[in-house]
């Protein structure tokens, strides 16, 4: 599974501007052309999902639960950051914490899972 075995308190980031896309109004999550929750999620999601790199051919992981709360709009143009931390590895399931931030502090934070799995199982059983 873990070609070579990730790090409790290993960090994860991935930085992005903010365009027109990544706003509310784009998404239809509002009517305001601030940095959407979808994109927030997306880019926390992100940032996490670069724990592939210590998986061996053949395994992927897959998102199964977040937990977020979103506590301050970024407008276009403004830089964003997403953090995420492993904070535990039981077998297959792991947890990150993680955060975002613009350029004026924390926009939001929480919690996010991600499961390891064979992709060659994992199409086989949902083909069922």
């Amino acid at each position: 599974m873990f070609k070579n075995q990730p790090q409790l308190g290993e960090e994860f980031i991935l930085e992005k501007v903010v365009t027109d896309t990544d706003t509310a109004s784009y998404y239809g999550s509002g009517g305001i052309d601030v940095f959407a929750t979808p994109a927030m999620v997306s880019l926390m999601e992100n940032a996490a999902l670069q724990i592939d790199k210590y998986l061996e051919e053949g395994y992927a992981t897959v998102g199964t639960e977040i937990c977020v709360k979103h506590v301050k709009a970024t407008p276009v143009g403004m830089k964003v950051r997403a953090k995420a931390k492993l904070v535990q590895i039981e077998g297959q399931k792991l947890l990150f914490e993680v955060e975002a931030f613009d350029e004026e502090g924390k926009i939001g934070f929480g919690t996010h899972r991600r499961y390891v799995i064979d992709k060659q199982r994992f199409f086989e059983k949902i083909k069922r």
